[in-house]
């Protein structure tokens, strides 16, 4: 959300500074007719596209396997506009326009305009925000709030979400829900109770509100997913991280979440946005924009893992290590618009783009899910340039993308209340729009590029275990529901739809695969050697499925020194048959083991530690350790077999 950054920079500029002082279709405007884009009516737009969505390697796919690029929107407002200061009914307290807790517009044009408006800029989908104080009110709008929409009137919040969801879906669009902040407040500032997914709240009452809006749309299709949390940044004491496995882990807030909706609705695409804001905003102290760079080395694994994307947001007046604050809370750092077209191409596939690469851990589609500027206050040769680099970048890349906002206030005079809106609307319900400003040639140009279509064709997909704070990552659902198969220990199972291909030697990480497609059904844990007739790795202990079986799981618990001694194998049947075969044995004890252009060898998904792993035609049928020689029982070789 534009211009909320400001807002954090200060406050955490002033803590740190207080810290160093203590310790060192409404009426259209006319535009040009060759300044119009295709557009799709509703039946059309429904027509074009087979809900539910899924992904293929970097694709959004719909049912039918075609690419649906998310050509998005940001309709904001059932967030909150409400400054937090002041009465919160006063128009004065709010930022860009008081919302009433739904989403922008509907006092001024009937839901049938809006729709036919939405349309009429290009997209395919809606990112539709909420808080999550706004799913708990019970008191009805005001009746002034919906004055073009009375169908409306007496309706909570909540119901009037219900409402505008009912009329996008119908209309063909497709509606991914973000939970924007926790109380009702415009974004973003620092310690205004909505930093962290647990600001003002519990990660499981968060938790249960997703399950609950995951369950509310189970029967409507079109709402394809559930972006789980906006902007993540410090507050004024503390970071959120990923991976640490504390109450601050935004990676692990987001696997619980992502198991938990998938429960409830295995069919929605699941939206992780990486760390906004990292550090104190001074020069000399640490201070970072992370976004995604963390998913290099630590990947989410759902146990559907074709419903995972990833999302990212830039802006021009923003940078990789700036807040985007003028004054108090600015530092010398380069923001966005300050870089050259080809500085700009690099840094973003630096912090977000390159999770698109085939064939790695952390593959998976990226949604630039916030990205905009305003058209009458940043009109400098700079915020001009970086929205034609920016995207141009998108284009070139063929990203998913969603600009914010997409609806907006507007004067009678015509002034946007919010600049960066694609449409506004005055008191009369006349229409504004970017088609009559100087950023249109570049919005058509971006909605106008097709990219990838058509069907894409399925590829092997690879997913990492373990984060190295040791809180268990268990992705079977199968395993989930056998309860606590291994007490006291770390464990770690594949999503039901791969098996392991790779152990990481003294932590907790390991690579999982679907290559080869085969399926898996009865997992078991095996925690003896008493199936063992051969001995493939003689002096050593080891873990061994039965002949037919893979593995596809696996504990490892305290002995010897360490925290990742191995415990128990889990192997489960393969629904074909596997030639019978003695296998092979590749040892990960002094060095990484790993096939030469096998499957995510181009990134790191245990980084500082060994890894072994299996060719990409074969599958681990056992694990050897030992606690001699100071091994501490930690894996030292795999047998690996072929799979045909």
């Amino acid at each position: 959300m534009h211009h909320r950054t400001l807002r954090i920079a200060v406050g955490l500029a002033i803590a740190a500074l207080a810290i160093s002082v203590a310790s060192p279709a409404s009426p259209a405007s006319a535009a040009p007719p060759e300044d119009q884009m295709p557009v799709l009516t509703g039946p059309e737009l429904a027509a074009s596209w087979t809900a539910p969505l899924s992904t293929v390697g970097r694709y959004v796919v719909d049912a039918d396997g075609d690419r649906f690029k998310l050509k998005s929107a940001n309709w904001d407002g059932a967030q909150g506009h409400w400054s937090g200061s002041g009465d919160k009914n006063d128009p004065a307290n709010h930022n860009s326009g008081i919302s009433y807790d739904i989403p922008m517009g509907l006092d001024r044009v009937p839901m049938a305009t809006l729709m036919s408006d939405f349309h009429g800029v290009g997209i395919n989908s809606i990112r539709l925000s909420f808080s999550n104080e706004m799913l708990g009110m019970t008191a009805p709008v005001p009746d002034v709030a919906v004055t073009a929409n009375p169908q409306l009137k007496g309706k909570t919040p909540l119901q009037v979400f219900d409402a505008v969801v009912a009329a996008l879906t119908a209309d063909g669009f497709a509606v991914i829900l973000n939970d924007h902040t926790t109380t009702s407040h415009w974004c973003c500032g620092t310690n205004d109770g909505n930093e962290r997914w647990n600001s003002s709240q519990t990660t499981e009452k968060w938790i249960s509100d997703w399950v609950m809006l995951a369950t509310r749309y189970k029967d409507n299709a079109r709402v394809v997913g559930m972006d789980l949390r906006n902007e993540v940044r410090r507050d004024i004491l503390n970071d959120a991280n990923w991976g640490w496995g504390d109450d601050h882990d935004l990676y692990q807030a987001y696997q619980r979440a992502g198991v938990a909706i998938q429960k409830a609705n295995p069919e929605v695409l699941v939206v992780m946005e990486g760390i906004n804001w990292q550090g104190i905003p001074l020069d000399g102290l640490f201070h970072d924009r992370p976004h995604l760079k963390p998913v290099a080395n630590l990947s989410n694994a759902l146990p559907y893992p074709d419903k995972l994307v990833y999302a990212a947001h830039i802006y021009a007046y923003t940078g990789p290590k700036h807040t985007g604050a003028t004054g108090l809370g600015e530092t010398h750092d380069a923001r966005y618009r300050d870089l050259t077209a080809s500085e700009l191409a690099a840094e973003v596939n630096r912090a977000a783009a390159f999770v698109n690469t085939a064939n790695q851990h952390y593959t998976a589609p990226v949604w630039f899910s916030e990205f905009g500027i305003g058209h009458a206050s940043d009109t400098g040769a700079l915020d001009k340039a970086w929205w034609a680099n920016f995207t141009d970048i998108l284009i070139a890349n063929d990203s998913d993308f969603a600009a914010w906002p997409l609806v907006a206030q507007a004067k009678a005079d015509g002034t946007f209340v919010d600049g960066y809106a694609l449409l506004a609307y005055k008191p009369d319900g006349t229409k504004l729009s970017i088609a009559d400003d100087w950023r249109f040639p570049q919005w058509k140009k971006l909605v106008n590029a097709t990219g990838k279509t058509g069907q894409v064709a399925p590829v092997a997909r690879w997913n990492m275990l373990g984060s190295g704070s040791f809180v268990d990552s268990q992705s079977s659902l199968r395993m989930l529901q056998a309860g606590d198969w291994s007490p006291g220990q770390w464990k770690g199972t594949c999503p039901d739809s791969q098996r392991l291909q790779g152990i990481a030697r003294s932590t907790n990480r390991a690579l999982c695969t679907d290559v080869g497609g085969i399926a898996t059904s009865n997992p078991r844990v095996q925690s003896g050697q008493g199936n063992i007739t051969n001995d493939w790795a003689s002096g050593y202990d080891k873990l061994q499925c039965n002949p037919g079986e893979v593995g596809v799981g696996y504990s490892l618990g305290t002995g010897g020194g360490t925290k990742a001694a191995m415990w128990n194998l889990v192997c489960a049947t393969s629904t074909t048959a596997l030639p019978a075969s003695q296998g092979r044995l590749i040892w990960f004890d002094q060095g990484d083991n790993r096939p030469a252009g096998g499957g995510s060898t181009a990134s790191d998904w245990a980084p500082g530690n060994y890894k072994g792993q299996c060719r990409d035609t074969e599958y681990i049928a056992g694990v050897a350790y030992t606690y001699r020689w100071n091994h501490g029982g930690v894996p030292d070789a795999l047998l690996c077999k072929p799979l045909a």
